[in-house]
């Protein structure tokens, strides 16, 4: 008997704001909600971006107290602006003037050789042969050259203008003490945190639960720390003149969101790890955390992503690859007036991907615990397929593994809750990269796998419409849309576009252009679907609460059942006091740098078992032969 991955909390932080409590979700469908959700999720992002504060119980813009309702009137065309895919901020750079090096060569003229002055200092190492180095004083000298090859500061334009950003105002590094760490780490310990506060359950009393080995985190960055503190620095410092530091060759590893969470988030010493597979990198640590709880190997995993891309040398690879939607593409569709916030495009007429920042985390129990703690039930996973595309020319083209993680996941929820299910209540989460490749390759394989299934009219959301691509985060930013999906109903639409492309392959497919507004018992799985560089391919099965709770009560009974509900009452109101706070503007951010330090010499341990100070349960050791017929 396998046990049930079930999510009981979930957070993060995007260009939609903050996941936890459903928010970053309802901002993509704010036209279709009612007035208190609208106010509540305005007021969470006027909060994050500092736009309004909250104090003695009132709302203030500045030093004045104002109404709710009143606050929302004011800043909404601030928030709304301020949010979502938009134009390049100035906090990152200017696409373009992009700083740069120009190589040049200068030479003598008729009437001498090159002559100029500088500090001793600051001759280079070895002196060139052709120098003239004359000392003059003051520890300067005088140098006489017949060529010389320099790097002018210059400027040029990258052809991006459009990208997923941060809300506006909101910089992780004011929430808790950053020390030097890459933007990537901050959204991590942030994103990590909100997802921890949302379960409504105090971490220590989750780690009391189980043994140490029992609980797993699996995160990972694809594009790894890119920004000056970690491997951006690490990679420029000598060439800019400056020196390597003691933290950015470890800062810059794409295991450290992983590496982070166990150390300053969570104190674990259980299993960890850090899989990246780039669009897909969400999904392959989702996909160890379900193989583990499925197995018995662990009972709780926290599971999660950061990524931090908006650096002027990734995005001009991407560019320089043709992978971005560039300004020259976006006016061959919208004419002189581009619209920025409209550039990512999935499934109509487009020219390329957006690319974003953002980090999302989950945290997932088998279905046992879920029920002892109270735990509240957002969802289950039953699986997550992942698949190669074999031989293929380019190695960043799509290729045939997607329809393997398509067709296997379909078929898995099919054999789980039957056709019915499949065919008139789940839902597809494209990975929609809103290139004009993605969009007939992606489309063929759910248009070929629904008619194989017989779904017609099949549901398909692309959130990289509103949010860009958050590449490591991009399966994260579906799996909360699908959690929120699950509560709220609203499917969003492709609202960045007036119509399906006509090379879209979409006879059983509905791809709407407007939000679809659904009763949440109708929507039982959701798949999630990414399609990365190299043939990453993956697609995870998720089921709603609905179906969660229905599996449950059939294998735990009714009893058990009663239990986790009066259990859950306090769970659940002590997670509305942490959206609450959250919306308020205090993040709770998590950051236990150097707080209960584990004394090795304390550790207990004999050969059966072995005991960690501080923490309850003890670490069985194994003891049976697991290939006893072998040995």
């Amino acid at each position: 008997m396998q046990r049930l991955p079930v999510v009981t909390g979930f957070g993060g932080f995007n260009p939609a704001g903050r996941s936890s409590a459903h928010h970053g979700y309802k901002r993509l469908v704010l036209d279709v909600l009612d007035t208190s959700e609208r106010q509540a999720t305005l007021l969470s992002l006027a909060s994050l971006m500092g736009l309004a504060s909250f104090r003695n119980g009132a709302w203030y813009r500045g030093e004045e107290q104002v109404s709710a309702a009143a606050l929302v009137d004011q800043l909404e065309p601030a928030l709304l602006r301020g949010s979502l895919i938009r134009p390049m901020e100035e906090r990152f750079f200017d696409p373009s003037q992009v700083h740069c090096h120009q190589q040049a060569s200068l030479s003598g003229t008729e009437a001498g050789p090159l002559a100029f002055e500088m500090a001793a200092k600051q001759l280079p190492n070895p002196v060139p042969l052709d120098w003239t180095v004359t000392d003059i004083g003051d520890g300067r000298v005088r140098v006489q050259a017949e060529q010389l090859s320099v790097m002018l500061d210059s400027a040029r334009e990258i052809n991006v203008y459009s990208f997923g950003q941060l809300p506006s105002g909101f910089e992780p590094d004011q929430h808790y003490n950053a020390r030097f760490h890459p933007r990537g780490l901050q959204l991590a310990i942030l994103g990590a945190s909100d997802a921890i506060n949302s379960m409504g359950i105090d971490w220590q009393t989750v780690a009391s639960r189980v043994a140490p080995d029992q609980i797993a985190v699996y995160a990972s960055s694809a594009m790894s720390q890119m920004d000056p503190m970690g491997n951006g620095g690490l990679l420029q410092s000598r060439l800019r003149g400056g020196r390597v530091s003691s933290k950015q060759t470890a800062m810059g590893l794409t295991s450290m969101p992983a590496d982070f969470i166990n150390a300053y988030v969570l104190g674990s010493v259980g299993t960890t790890g850090a899989v990246a597979g780039a669009c897909a990198t969400f999904l392959y640590n989702l996909r160890n955390a379900v193989e583990d709880i499925r197995a018995g190997n662990a009972r709780v995993a926290v599971v999660g992503s950061a990524e931090a891309p908006l650096v002027p040398e990734i995005v001009d690879g991407f560019a320089t690859m043709g992978a971005l939607g560039n300004i020259d593409g976006l006016r061959k569709i919208f004419g002189e007036d581009v619209d920025l916030r409209c550039a990512s495009r999935p499934f109509g007429e487009n020219c390329g991907f957006t690319l974003s920042e953002g980090t999302q985390w989950v945290v997932l129990m088998d279905d046992a615990l879920a029920l002892e703690l109270g735990a509240n039930i957002y969802g289950a996973v039953p699986s997550v397929f992942v698949n190669a595309d074999g031989t293929k020319k380019s190695i960043s083209a799509p290729g045939a593994g997607n329809y393997l993680t398509v067709a296997k996941s379909v078929a898995l929820a099919r054999a789980i809750l039957g056709d019915q299910a499949v065919r008139e209540h789940s839902f597809m989460q494209a990975h929609g990269s809103s290139t004009p490749q993605n969009r007939i390759t992606e489309s063929a394989i759910f248009d070929r796998v629904a008619g194989a299934f017989g779904i017609r009219e099949w549901p398909i959301v692309a959130v990289k419409a509103f949010l860009g691509h958050t590449v490591a985060c991009a399966s994260g930013d579906q799996m909360v849309t699908s959690l929120g999906i699950f509560e709220r109903g609203v499917l969003p639409g492709v609202t960045t576009i007036d119509k399906v492309a006509d090379d879209v392959h979409c006879d059983n497919l509905a791809i709407n252009t407007h939000h679809t507004v659904r009763a949440p018992e109708s929507l039982k799985v959701g798949f999630l679907n990414s399609k990365g560089f190299g043939g990453n391919n993956a697609t995870a099965t998720v089921f709603s609460p609905d179906v969660a709770r229905q599996m449950l009560a059939a294998r735990h009974g009714a009893k058990a059942m009663d239990a986790h509900q009066r259990a859950n009452e306090a769970v659940q109101e002590k997670s509305a006091a942490y959206d609450a706070t959250a919306t308020q503007g205090d993040l709770q951010a998590i950051y236990r740098f150097g707080e209960g330090m584990i004394d090795e010499s304390e550790i207990r341990l004999d050969s059966e078992s072995l005991t960690v100070p501080g923490m309850e349960q003890p670490v069985t050791l194994p003891r049976d032969n697991p290939f006893a017929d072998m040995a």
